[in-house]
């Protein structure tokens, strides 16, 4: 039994050993498997992120890919589509297509070369709300794992912020490229918001009635909808100046009217009465009619109804509820956020004119900018003239969009002016301060970022220009970059969540 166990301990020995080695070599001695470099590409395109990383590329190897599709919108992971990855050279080559992700966001094609030489890599992917084509050139296959060592070496540590897809997905995340545009030179002020012309309509009593509300704890600030019953002016019991009577009367009035318009409509046809007379009558049966249909628009129960022109909210009431109102009388007011108009004031030193004036930014929220232009609106005017009691000169711009803002509250606003500069920049949430310092979080490859220093210049709105620091095509991280920041802190580099 000793002899056994002894023999069996043997045998174990060598397998383990066998497998150990088939790790590291071919039967000709050379490399293979765990040795294979790894190679990773990260290409941007206007809609799509692809990280890819991949074994090194051998005649004879299947070489899986992990290929992390990034929807640049929002920056989430592509959950539901296909990725077919072609190697191409010339006219032939390879093809592979997945179905679906693996897990969110990571496609696992395999490739298996045939033959040696320099390849087009291209992804296809197909979504159901979109399609991209990504392609990378020179691609190299190896003839053996020893010419891939031999041309690629060992991985070497770069000393870069690992920050792994799976970790940005899974936060509020956004990139976006360092560009080059116009630079201009502006004024920072503020500006307070006002109703625009349009914006703000007065409702008034039609006849004369009790008010009546229609809407439970209707008061200032109350949302309401285009065609909402607000209130009504009910004047049944009164005994003068009854709007039920009033009607009344208008309609037998309109009757009467009709029956003779219609009478001597069949005279004039036929050249019994004159122009002149029936004309008199036309003109009778014309006022009737409006006066009658004046009087019944808008009337329920006997009850003349008021109701919201378009949505907004109640500005103002002027009545309260059960007040009696005579016909004129205005009851409330609505406004709409859709249109407001931005007044700022400047000193007249700045020599701003429509000719010069280039553009105006303002806040929607702390640290959002937004361009009046961008917001369907203009510059109304500038002041040209300057009182003792207000020497400042006035800018109006309206914006025709949602502003949740109220009127009279103040917003920070830039006013650009003069001619524009080109020069680099990037959104100005790129930025990191540290004591009057700035850096950003630029992002080398899918999962690979540093920390860099940039020196600032103007900044234009949502925009900042960059005067040292950054090359135009660079990536730098606009939403999370604190929490990259962090993960260069930790110290310790984050395991992956998905199979390579």
């Amino acid at each position: 039994m000793k002899y056994i166990l002894i023999v069996l301990a043997f045998l174990a020995l060598a397998c383990n050993n066998k497998t150990e080695d088939a790790h590291t070599h071919n039967e000709d001695g050379s490399h293979l498997g765990e040795d294979i470099p790894r190679l990773d590409h990260t290409i941007w395109t206007e809609k799509t992120e692809l990280f890819i990383e991949f074994p090194a590329l051998i005649v004879g190897n299947s070489s899986r890919f992990a290929a992390h599709f990034t929807v640049l919108d929002k920056h989430q992971p592509v959950r539901e589509g296909s990725v077919t990855v072609s190697l191409i050279k010339g006219d032939k080559g390879l093809r592979n297509t997945v179905d679906a992700p693996s897990s969110p966001g990571i496609f696992s094609p395999t490739i298996q070369p045939k033959e040696a030489g320099t390849y087009q890599l291209v992804f296809e992917l197909k979504t159901p709300e979109y399609s991209d084509k990504i392609t990378i050139d020179d691609v190299i296959v190896y003839a053996n794992a020893d010419d891939a060592i031999k041309a690629l070496g060992a991985a070497e540590e770069d000393g870069s912020i690992s920050f792994l897809k799976e970790q940005a997905w899974k936060i509020d995340f956004q990139t976006a490229p360092v560009v080059s545009g116009k630079i201009y030179d502006v004024i920072n002020t503020s500006g307070v918001w006002m109703p625009s012309p349009g914006s703000v309509k007065s409702l008034a009593a039609k006849s004369n009635g009790v008010v009546d509300f229609k809407v439970k704890n209707l008061t200032e600030g109350t949302a309401v909808k285009q065609g909402q019953l607000l209130m009504s002016l009910n004047s049944q019991g009164l005994a003068s100046n009854n709007l039920s009577n009033e009607i009344a009367n208008a309609r037998a009035n309109f009757e009467q009217a009709k029956s003779e318009y219609e009478r001597k409509k069949e005279l004039y046809e036929s050249k019994i009465v004159p122009k002149a007379e029936f004309e008199k009558v036309e003109s009778n049966f014309l006022i009737a009619k409006s006066n009658y249909q004046s009087l019944a628009s808008g009337v329920s129960g006997g009850s003349k109804q008021i109701r919201a022109p378009f949505d907004g909210f109640i500005k103002s009431i002027t009545v309260s509820n059960g007040d009696y109102v005579e016909q004129g009388k205005g009851l409330l007011s609505i406004g709409t956020h859709q249109s407001k108009v931005l007044k700022t004031q400047l000193a007249p030193n700045y020599g701003l004119t429509m000719e010069n004036v280039q553009g105006i930014w303002y806040q929607t929220k702390e640290g959002e900018w937004a361009n009046v232009s961008d917001a369907e609106g203009s510059i109304l005017s500038i002041g040209k003239d300057v009182e003792r009691e207000n020497p400042l000169i006035s800018v109006f711009a309206q914006v025709n969009v949602e502003i949740d803002m109220p009127e009279g509250s103040l917003t920070p606003v830039q006013i650009a002016m003069g001619s524009a500069t080109q020069n680099t920049m990037i959104p100005v949430n790129a930025l990191l301060e540290d004591y009057g310092s700035y850096s950003v979080i630029v992002q080398l490859s899918g999962e690979s970022f540093e920390r860099r220093p940039v020196k600032i210049g103007k900044r234009n709105g949502e925009n900042v220009e960059i005067l040292q620091g950054l090359e135009v095509g660079e990536v730098v991280v606009i939403t999370g970059a604190y929490q990259v920041k962090m993960a260069s802190m930790s110290g310790s580099t984050p395991a992956h969540g998905h199979e390579h």
